[in-house]
């Protein structure tokens, strides 16, 4: 049998890393893994365009040892050259932080899936590292399949088997270079893996949210947030009972490095399985901020599709992974840092159930 250690904050011993590389390491989630990762006795290599990113989020990590920021783009061809490593793992979590900043910048979004993707992938197989790449589910203003041929079932499935269904998207949709961006840069690293027999893997994050969300990326909670401080309305689409699934920094923290200490191919759904609806959340930061701004539902655009939920049985089954922090608690957090508390908040208590690194 194969010896375990326990994940969970701070492991009891280092990681089975000694050396990672997290594109995008600037951003939201990834500056919390460059920080979970220095913590666990692995030196990072955190590199960042800063295009959606920000220095900000690693500027406590700054003087650390085993940290280093490179700002680069990984879609430039010159950028692996700059990245000696050697690396035992390459987190790929480069892109759009948000479909928002998917219409912001679509031929960056773009470039990101291919050659972001191919490069970080080289980087890997140079080290004979592990990949993991960091992907989103479809988005709920992600563009629905445009139409059935003869022979098609019909079904609304994800785009995991080249086999099966094909999502054909409107090329002229606001959203495709988002969808795209998913789309390709899962298709290029399970081409690559099996083409290679690479040690590359998916995660799918769904939702997660937390201390150093950027407050204009579109997201709900950061929206929210600043619109109630602003005293504006909050907005909801249609009735506010859409149900919602969060997941906590802490928890989607651990579900990624836990994915990452595995050999798992096939793509890995990380998100909390409590659903609660749109205007409880609203409801909520509207409490947390003490502001006295208004809840409107507003009419939903034509075409949203049905909300999404992770299916989570594989990442608990084979690693073990259950979120611990409830959406109450993660969204005080939250709402605490985005107004100006400390964003250094204290990682999710252990508890059963939590998942661990297989060695």
């Amino acid at each position: 049998m194969r010896p375990t250690t326990t994940f969970t904050g701070v492991p009891a011993v280092p990681a089975p890393w000694r050396r990672a590389l997290v594109t995008g390491g600037a951003g939201f989630l990834g500056s919390h893994l460059c920080e979970r990762l220095l913590d666990s006795e692995v030196e990072v290599d955190c590199l960042d365009n800063l295009c959606t990113g920000h220095a900000d989020n690693v500027g406590h990590l700054t003087g650390r040892a085993g940290f280093r920021f490179l700002e680069c783009d990984i879609a430039d061809p010159r950028c692996p050259d700059t990245l000696p490593g050697p690396y035992d793992l390459v987190l790929h979590l480069a892109g759009p932080a948000s479909p928002q900043d998917g219409i912001r910048r679509p031929l960056e979004t773009l470039d990101t899936a291919g050659l972001g993707t191919r490069n970080a992938l080289a980087v890997a197989d140079r080290d004979d590292a592990r990949f993991l790449l960091a992907s989103a589910p479809r988005h709920d203003d992600e563009p629905r399949p445009a139409a059935t041929s003869p022979g098609h079932s019909g079904r609304d499935t994800d785009s995991t088997d080249c086999a099966g269904d094909i999502d054909d998207t409107d090329p002229l949709a606001p959203r495709c270079p988002y969808a795209e961006w998913r789309r390709f840069s899962e298709a290029l690293v399970a081409a690559h893996a099996g083409v290679h027999a690479s040690n590359a893997g998916i995660v799918r994050l769904f939702a997660p949210y937390g201390p150093r969300m950027r407050t204009d990326d579109g997201r709900m909670i950061p929206t929210f947030v600043r619109q109630a401080l602003a005293g504006e309305p909050v907005t909801v689409a249609g009735d506010g009972t859409a149900p919602c699934s969060l997941c906590y920094v802490d928890d989607a923290v651990d579900g990624v490095l836990l994915v990452a200490a595995g050999r798992s191919v096939r793509p890995v759904d990380i998100g909390a399985d409590e659903e609660v609806t749109v205007a409880q959340v609203a409801r909520r930061v509207i409490d947390l901020t003490g502001s006295d701004a208004p809840l409107r539902c507003v009419e939903a655009s034509a075409g949203d599709p049905r909300p999404h939920r992770p299916e989570t049985g594989f990442a608990r089954e084979l690693f073990g992974w259950v979120p611990k922090v409830s959406w109450q608690e993660g969204l005080e957090r939250t709402v605490v840092a985005l107004t100006g508390g400390s964003d250094h908040v204290p990682a999710a208590v252990a508890g059963p159930g939590r998942g661990e690194w297989l060695l």
